[in-house]
């Protein structure tokens, strides 16, 4: 399998490509903005393609030439302002989606944010609304594709190392988790098929990533 990892050079992503690679079965296509960024995912042996999420839908629909699967797990980050987080955390992934569509690859596994409910939207500090409400209509939107979609809703991210212990459902407690264990999931959760169709929350706990997965 040949996994289309969007945002591959973010601190998730990065752990995902490792991951991937490390498996006998699956390889990495790693979707990045900047040439720079290009050797440590050939270090890794993976595919590093060149492409900007602002670009249009026909430029990015070319990185999907060749996936089985695609992971977006891209994001604006907390130093840009609204603006980026529509164009990002919503367009691009919307783009995205609709690439997969296009191009017939039929696996789609989407990185959110920890609750995107409409509750959730109306109860964000004002800094933060903007963000839920981004990760709210990309996920709306992914729900309503034929795609074999999940969605993932990771607590709040650390960069402590990675326990592979967790507490997944589809609703759980608030809480942490470290960056490495959601690449974990998400790599656990690209290996079984009984996730499509599903989304779920995640967060540190005490339940192996493949055990847990296998809960769901």
């Amino acid at each position: 399998m040949k996994v289309l990892v969007v945002g591959a050079n973010g601190q998730v992503g990065k752990h995902l490509v490792k991951f991937i690679q490390d498996t006998e079965h699956m390889e990495a296509k790693a979707m990045i903005r900047k040439e720079e960024q290009a050797s440590y995912f050939k270090d890794l042996g993976a595919e590093p393609v060149i492409v900007d999420l602002e670009s249009g839908p026909d430029t990015i629909a070319e990185a999907f030439d060749g996936v089985d699967a695609v992971v977006f797990t891209a994001g604006s980050g907390p130093n840009t302002g609204p603006d980026k987080t529509m164009m990002i955390d919503l367009d691009a992934a919307v783009k995205t989606i609709e690439a997969a569509k296009h191009k017939g690859v039929k696996r789609y596994v989407m990185i959110s944010s920890f609750d995107t409910t409409r509750e959730a939207i109306q109860s964000a500090p004002e800094s933060f609304a903007p963000y839920v409400v981004a990760k709210h209509y990309a996920d709306d939107w992914l729900r309503k594709t034929d795609l074999d979609h999940t969605i993932i809703h990771p607590g709040m991210l650390n960069n402590e190392g990675g326990t592979g212990q967790v507490e997944a459902a589809e609703t759980v407690e608030r809480g942490e988790i470290p960056r490495e264990d959601v690449a974990r999931i998400i790599l656990e959760t690209l290996q079984n098929d009984s996730t499509i169709g599903k989304e779920f929350q995640v967060v540190g706990g005490s339940t192996s990533v493949e055990d847990a997965v296998k809960s769901l």
